[in-house]
């Protein structure tokens, strides 16, 4: 079994995993340097860096990783533990270095108008696999978006039908009108995607959750939502509104450990009435980019 093509399969079907490398050797071991194993996320494993409960403990450290989705170094010492003894004559130090092993971050971006054009180019630039979604052939067109993993012209209900976002997914809506970010959201977050967000002023933000809960979607489906979407850094033309998104993207990919400047005020100001007149103003011109 080769790892190697192990690793690319698994990130072929959106799982994640974690490959272990011995990196460093001194002494004797069961082993030898560069032996790998590749732990995947169902807990099965590819290839082996010798057994026992030094790999056991590297099998636990592994689903860590790919939970964090950090690298992280460990050192075994055989000479001096005596958990360690195999019954075989070694009596050397390792040290393994585990890397997580990460499906391709999808990016589904809904409407494909200006803003969308210009966050197709700045989310691709920063490494994410990007398909465009719009009910008008005139705009989801592989001429707009040349580079994008797919362009899918049809109603965006027929899209969402056969679309399967998984946790390494990320949705941004950004649609020509409300009534459309409404059918998407509605889909959006009842999917396993890691990131939703929507383009919006407050009072549309409001009055989009509002009627999804009078529909019976649970209230707490909306705490993950951005919207208005993206990092709050004064964005106003499409270019920059593409940029502020696409940060707030990386931000979530990367688990950014600081507080960030959020829009979103679905987590905290879902029973606000009314936006105040300035900030309104701002993203409905946001909005007239789309």
């Amino acid at each position: 079994m080769d790892i190697y093509e192990e690793i690319v399969k698994l990130r072929q079907d959106g799982r994640r995993g974690a490959v272990a490398t011995i990196v460093n050797v001194r002494g004797s071991i069961p082993s030898f340097e560069t032996a790998k194993m590749l732990v995947r996320d169902d807990g099965s494993i590819a290839g082996t860096i010798g057994g026992g409960c030094v790999e056991a403990e590297v099998w636990q450290a592994a689903r860590e990783v790919m939970e964090n989705e950090k690298p992280r170094s460990l050192t075994f010492n055989l000479n001096q533990d005596p958990k360690y003894d195999t019954g075989l004559v070694c009596g050397g130090t390792l040290d393994i270095f585990i890397e997580p092993v990460l499906p391709p971050a999808l990016l589904y971006i809904f409407g494909a108008g200006h803003v969308s054009v210009n966050l197709y180019r700045v989310a691709r630039g920063a490494g994410f696999d990007v398909t465009v979604i719009d009910d008008r052939e005139a705009y989801a067109s592989p001429q707009r978006f040349p580079e994008a993993k797919e362009v899918i012209a049809e109603d965006f209900e027929q899209a969402m039908a056969r679309i399967e976002p998984n946790e390494s997914s990320y949705i941004v809506i950004v649609t020509r009108g409300h009534r459309d970010d409404m059918r998407v959201l509605r889909w959006a977050v009842q999917t396993p995607a890691r990131y939703v967000g929507m383009i919006g002023s407050k009072r549309k933000t409001i009055t989009i959750f509002r009627e999804l809960t009078k529909e019976g979607i649970p209230a707490q489906l909306f705490d993950r939502v951005h919207a208005p979407v993206g990092l709050d850094i004064g964005a106003i033309t499409p270019e920059e509104i593409a940029v502020a998104i696409t940060a707030e993207l990386i931000a979530v990919r990367r688990h950014a450990e600081r507080a960030l400047p959020h829009m979103s005020w679905f987590k905290n100001h879902q029973s606000e009435p009314e936006a105040d007149d300035a900030t309104t103003k701002v993203h409905e011109e946001k909005e007239s980019h789309r």
